[in-house]
């Protein structure tokens, strides 16, 4: 049978602190915030400085925090709690403006390399965590492209096992999502004359870039258009011959 809410209360004021703080320990943000609507008793536990500097410095574990945080006395300070909400939003925005940029920047369904770099470039900034990436970036609704660059993002800044960061496209439901990339390379040289510049296209899904299966596409959008790499362009539909292509071939012909 269902227990009484004065059952429910004997239960928990019978139940030592340290015991619910271990319970409260185990779960993720929303189940703590779950949890704290229960009572009054977990509302107050849930919102004790322990188990909120544990979830912020699990989520950003490359993060250096600020030792007068985590130097309070009281344990049911909400100090670490309104630190992370502060900080959750920030990332939040942060994240939903490289969305944006990225989507700006995309063009007749491509992305130029360098605006592709620059939008790396900015979750560096922001130092996102990669359970920051995992809830704002690798969206199943958003741009493959967006998908592309958070994940490029994770194997350039954490040094996390391929494995995991699979698992993070799975559960995600984006790991069969596929990109395009297509890069020219200037002509060589033979017996003084330069060849037609040559044009490469690679189609990859993120789960064989996530797994390595895909470095030599991974090098080319790292490195982006340096050299004897003429122009990249990332695509989520196929690429079909640009203008640019045919009269930078026709050019050097």
């Amino acid at each position: 049978m269902p227990k009484t809410k004065h059952q429910q209360c004997i239960i928990q004021s019978s139940l030592p602190n340290d015991v619910a703080l271990k319970i409260a320990s185990y779960l993720e943000e929303t189940g703590v915030c779950a949890l704290e609507c229960c009572s009054r008793f977990w509302r107050k536990l849930c919102g004790s400085d322990c188990i909120w500097e544990s979830l912020t410095r699990q989520r950003w574990p490359n993060s250096q925090f600020s030792s007068t945080i985590s130097q309070k006395s009281d344990p049911t300070s909400e100090g670490w709690r309104e630190f992370y909400m502060k900080r959750h939003g920030e990332m939040e925005s942060g994240a939903s403006n490289v969305v944006n940029y990225v989507e700006q920047c995309t063009r007749s369904d491509s992305l130029e390399v360098g605006d592709y770099l620059q939008a790396i470039d900015e979750l560096s900034t922001m130092k996102l965590g990669f359970k920051d990436v995992k809830m704002f970036l690798f969206n199943p609704k958003l741009n493959v492209l967006v998908n592309l660059v958070g994940l490029h993002y994770c194997i350039l800044r954490f040094n996390l096992l391929r494995e995991d960061i699979m698992e993070a496209l799975q559960s995600c439901k984006i790991s069969d999502r596929q990109v395009c990339v297509r890069w020219w390379k200037l002509g060589r040289w033979f017996y003084g004359f330069r060849m037609r510049d040559e044009s490469h296209t690679r189609w990859a899904s993120l789960a064989d870039l996530a797994m390595a299966k895909e470095e030599e596409v991974l090098g080319v959008l790292h490195r982006g258009a340096i050299h004897e790499v003429l122009r990249v362009q990332i695509y989520f539909a196929n690429p079909s011959c640009s203008l640019w292509s045919h009269q930078s071939t026709q050019g050097r012909s």
